[in-house]
């Protein structure tokens, strides 16, 4: 079996296990989500090719991380991932991408994203969940964060904080690559 082929089966029993524990039928997910029935019915037989949008759609409709949906159990007291052990779940037109880390435990979950954005390539993210927040740290470069329609600039040494609820956007900006550790902090609810 390939890496791919289990990251799918990882996902389809996730995603099966999610929507049985909230008590969902395909239809009524797929509502909740904006995810068309048959899309739902590929990923729960490990087929297809869901994009990162619709696993967020997902995610934030079940109350659980994204991460959730695509690791299998940890027994580890500590983990630690390589950047590139990671497979990038968005990938920008100008060479950006987006890595989901890892997610922590607990109640009330973290996400941390590794992301690079080029100059100009931005990535549109819809609202998530109410009580989602998220940060953004630059490492290296400038980015452009457009939270409800508003521009604030973040360059590097500087970390931005929002209530993840609003439609917002990460923009690159500035001569060169941006290099960003987002953060995601999820509300509590089921585990």
């Amino acid at each position: 079996m390939t890496e791919t082929e289990a990251a799918l089966r990882t996902l389809a029993h996730n995603v099966r296990a999610a929507r049985n524990r909230a008590g969902l039928s395909l239809d009524e997910l797929g509502r909740r989500a904006k995810v068309s029935k048959g899309a739902l019915v590929g990923l729960e037989k490990a087929q297809g090719n869901p994009n990162f949008a619709t696993l967020v759609r997902l995610a934030d409709t079940l109350g659980i991380s994204v991460s959730a949906l695509m690791e299998g159990s940890s027994e580890q007291r500590v983990r630690v991932v390589s950047a590139a052990a990671v497979m990038p779940l968005w990938k920008g037109e100008r060479g950006g991408e987006a890595r989901l880390m890892l997610t922590t435990g607990g109640p009330a979950a973290t996400e941390v994203w590794r992301w690079t954005l080029e100059p100009g390539e931005e990535y549109p993210s819809h609202p998530h969940q109410a009580g989602v927040t998220e940060t953004v740290s630059v490492t290296t470069g400038e980015m452009v964060l457009v939270v409800d329609g508003t521009e604030y600039p973040v360059t590097a040494g500087q970390t931005a904080g929002f209530d993840g609820d609003a439609a917002h956007t990460y923009r690159g900006a500035g001569t060169g690559t941006c290099h960003l550790i987002m953060t995601v902090h999820l509300p509590p609810g089921p585990a």
